[in-house]
């Protein structure tokens, strides 16, 4: 065992000679991570709503079914608002029509909070 603190004693020696110093601090100790404080960044600078943008247009058509993705798309969500860009008047009256069963399909898979209310935007 003495033999061994000796040897370590020597490479330690070794190894502050050719470094011309000790041996250097972890530079890890004070590294902070991104996901620790990313989630807070986006929210301040409000960028958090546009993850929520392009998940819920990843789960559009599942949510609101073929004949109504192919007619009306999310162009954004801001405020809880998630803005529908129609084609035609005519398919906008029929989503106002079934606007409270659209927004609990939406609100039941993007989660609780994100959408509040559906805005439709003809063009």
């Amino acid at each position: 065992m003495a033999k061994e603190s000796r040897l370590e004693a020597m490479r330690r020696a070794i190894l502050r000679e050719w470094r011309g110093g000790d041996e250097p601090a972890r530079l890890d100790d004070h590294l902070h991570r991104p996901k620790d404080f990313l989630a807070a960044i986006l929210r301040q600078a409000g960028a958090a709503e546009g993850i929520d943008e392009e998940r819920l247009r990843a789960m559009w058509k599942e949510v609101a079914g073929d004949f109504v993705a192919r007619h009306a798309t999310p162009v954004s969500l801001k405020g809880g608002c998630l803005t529908l860009h129609v084609l035609q008047p005519a398919i906008r009256f029929q989503l106002e029509q079934t606007r409270t069963v659209l927004l609990k399909n939406i609100q039941e898979a993007a989660g609780p909070g994100l959408v509040k209310s559906i805005r439709f935007a003809v063009g």
